[in-house]
């Protein structure tokens, strides 16, 4: 019983397989293998090409990476190097003020001399 089974399970998936054939058209399945083929090494050159571009991108980075840290803390110090002038001359400014009251302009006429950007306010 058990093998009359296995053959009438055989005969009803041939079977299948058979109308499953006739549904499909054997241009049209060669057509997509074609597709498939022609995208597939599309995206291999695709591949090809992203690769070596990685691999020149890290080789720029390396070469420039250097340069940007070392840039980086110089303008940092630049940065810590003009606080100080800054202060400093706030302090001049402050003793010269105590000292001679009138040595620099009121508010009034400082926006008439100077139409120079404030360097120390962030914009």
């Amino acid at each position: 019983m058990e093998q009359e089974e296995k053959e009438s399970i055989n005969a009803a998936s041939r079977e299948m397989s058979r109308e499953f054939k006739t549904l499909i058209n054997d241009h049209d399945l060669e057509s997509l293998k074609q597709s498939q083929n022609l995208i597939l090494g599309r995206l291999q050159d695709s591949n090809a090409v992203l690769s070596h571009f990685n691999e020149y991108s890290e080789h720029c980075f390396a070469e420039v990476s250097g340069d940007f840290v070392r840039n980086t803390r110089v303008l940092k110090s630049m940065k810590s190097d003009l606080d100080y002038i800054f202060q400093k001359l706030r302090g001049m400014k402050a003793k010269i003020l105590a000292t001679y009251p009138d040595a620099f302009p009121d508010e009034s006429t400082i926006e008439v001399l100077d139409r120079r950007p404030d360097l120390e306010m962030p914009q």
